[in-house]
């Protein structure tokens, strides 16, 4: 596990400190062309279709696509939805196996690792927009405002993923066996911090939207320790983004859950 551990948590340091710049520089172009509107009881529609607004094109030709990858016509697992099972400080996530094509951060030539994987056993975790946040889906994006959230987060670009674990009839943290479609990934966990104003990020979770479950923002929920439940984030604007980089606009309408205290 340590000799896994280093890599991981190298690329989520990565991750992080440029999925933050996406969300305070591209995230903000594509949330402001997206208004939202509200609905009864806090809760909001669809993000409408959006167009790539003028304004953010001169980012993406400068900067955004030289640091993804696209990954064409692989299978690979995608855990943007997941739920994850905190272990020894790593977050087995329960993903998804799909095939087609997809995007990760070119960090250890993402996708030519999974490219290799059917023939060794394993996958990695890469990002496509999972149908269950577009609308008419059965989850949403909910987001934990800046500034004051503190929980924990798996944040699983990148993550490598095991199919022998496939045949297990159980695996820890998980009531249920895996189905035919189904992987646990390892993938490394992100602290927020309160003292770090920004967009904050966002976690997916059920669909009407559930006012507690921002309790899933707060560090006494979702955290570090061992047998901790937590599920898979990015900052605020990430989904979008990459979404436009991988498939071009418009952007699909996705469901959103922003928090009572956020900007959204």
């Amino acid at each position: 596990m340590s000799s896994l551990g280093r890599p991981r948590q190298s690329l989520a340091w990565f991750a992080r400190s440029f999925l933050s710049w996406s969300a305070l520089g591209i995230g903000l172009a594509l949330t402001a062309a997206g208004p939202i509107r509200a609905a009864a009881g806090g809760e909001t529609s669809p993000e409408p279709e959006t167009r790539l607004p003028s304004e953010a094109v001169p980012e993406l030709a400068a900067g955004a696509p030289r640091f993804f990858k696209i990954c064409r016509g692989q299978t690979c697992a995608l855990c943007a939805v997941a739920s994850c099972y905190v272990f020894d400080q790593v977050a087995d996530c329960k993903c998804e196996v799909k095939h087609g094509d997809s995007i990760s951060l070119p960090v250890k030539a993402v996708c030519d690792v999974n490219a290799a994987g059917p023939a060794n056993g394993y996958m990695v975790s890469t990002f496509s927009v999972p149908d269950a946040v577009v609308a008419g889906g059965s989850m949403a994006l909910y987001t934990c405002p800046g500034g004051e959230s503190d929980g924990a987060y798996a944040q699983c670009d990148g993550g490598l993923c095991f199919t022998s674990i496939t045949t297990a009839p159980s695996f820890p943290g998980f009531d249920q066996p895996l189905s035919a479609g189904q992987i646990i990934c390892s993938c490394p966990i992100t602290a927020a911090s309160p003292d770090s104003p920004g967009f904050g990020y966002r976690i997916a979770g059920p669909y009407p939207c559930q006012a507690d479950y921002f309790r899933n923002c707060r560090s006494a929920v979702t955290n570090f320790r061992t047998g901790t439940t937590i599920p898979v984030g990015a900052p605020t604007g990430t989904a979008r983004t990459l979404a436009l980089l991988l498939n071009g606009p418009p952007v699909p309408p996705l469901n959103r859950c922003p928090s009572p205290r956020s900007a959204d």
